[in-house]
């Protein structure tokens, strides 16, 4: 386990998630935990009522996060948001999915005036918070928006402690995936995280190894063109901006030891391609990193596991991995010249 930095200016904001998943339990399970999980300081908010549906441990409710730190010995320090009505868990509702947005706006909003150090957000239900109108594929999308940054400017980074993916396409079926790829989306995902890995692992000169999308990447164009038409002149690009930049590779030879410890993070044309070895390797400490805004943001690398919530069932560990993440990529900001 990697050491947490000991100290940070300020706490880590952590959204709940919706308040009928796991978030509550395992938010509150990284406190009981906190030194095991080697965590720092972070304060949770949400609506109180969900963490007492699946916890009985004491709770301390603060006005400001500068008030976590002093809490944070004897409490879980929680920034209260009230929900219309109290969530049983398992059990998602229109109300819950207004809180969970609300948590996650006010967690942001900690991050940007710095009254947070980085910013961790407990997994939500997009069916109901599309309910309520929420209009962003997802919460990385809402984040970007909310720092002033476009959406296509930033990265989904799957990290580990062996293996680090970025998927160019995300959340498409596979039948759009090669028409939805260009040269110009694979170098911007290229260039993020690339940058991403300077500004918050702190790796002076990366290295990116790029994916082929077809088997055998191609084979010279007898099993399809993609990797000599679009992904090559992408990596050509990057090459030529003085990046460290090696492709397109077999995807199915990419993953094993050797091959892993050529390159800082592999760049995948498509969701499962990036996903699979991540999770095959690290399912119970892969995190996803937002790269390419002004904040830290982390967050565990599942869902809101609504069939197993209030059972006291749910791991902690993903998201104890999120929360020493970011306070290991904040202290990397931190220091930076």
């Amino acid at each position: 386990m990697q050491q947490v930095p000991s100290t940070l200016d300020n706490p880590i904001a952590i959204s709940l998630g919706d308040p009928a998943g796991i978030g509550p339990e395992v938010i509150a399970k990284c406190w009981d935990h906190r030194a095991d999980f080697n965590l720092p300081p972070f304060v949770a908010i949400g609506d109180g009522r969900a963490l007492a549906a699946v916890w009985d441990g004491p709770i301390e409710v603060v006005d400001d996060p500068s008030e976590a730190d002093a809490a944070f010995d004897y409490a879980l320090p929680l920034l209260q948001l009230s929900a219309a009505e109290s969530d049983i868990p398992g059990h998602p509702s229109v109300a819950g999915a207004h809180c969970s947005l609300d948590s996650l706006e006010l967690a942001v909003g900690l991050a940007r005036s710095g009254s947070a150090s980085a910013v961790v957000t407990g997994p939500v239900a997009k069916e109901q918070l599309y309910a309520i109108g929420f209009q962003h594929p997802g919460q990385t999308e809402f984040v970007a928006e909310r720092c002033g940054i476009s959406p296509s400017n930033v990265v989904m980074m799957l990290a580990g402690p062996t293996l680090r993916t970025v998927p160019v396409t995300t959340h498409l079926p596979l039948r759009d995936v090669p028409d939805a790829l260009s040269v110009q989306l694979i170098e911007s995902r290229g260039r993020a995280a690339l940058r991403g890995l300077q500004r918050n692992f702190g790796i002076a000169n990366p290295r990116l190894a790029v994916s082929g999308l077809n088997p055998h990447a191609g084979e010279g164009g007898s099993l399809g063109r993609a990797e000599i038409e679009i992904i090559e002149p992408a990596i050509a690009a990057l090459t030529a901006e003085g990046w460290h930049v090696t492709g397109p590779h077999p995807a199915d030879t990419m993953f094993h030891d050797r091959a892993r410890a050529k390159y800082d993070v592999a760049l995948c044309m498509y969701h499962d391609q990036a996903l699979i070895p991540i999770k095959a390797l690290h399912f119970e400490e892969a995190v996803n990193v937002t790269l390419g805004l002004p904040i830290v943001r982390t967050a565990p690398d599942h869902g809101t596991a609504f069939d197993i919530a209030g059972q006291d069932r749910a791991d902690p560990r993903p998201m104890a991995a999120a929360i020493r993440m970011a306070a290991q990529c904040a202290m990397i900001r931190t220091e930076a010249p």
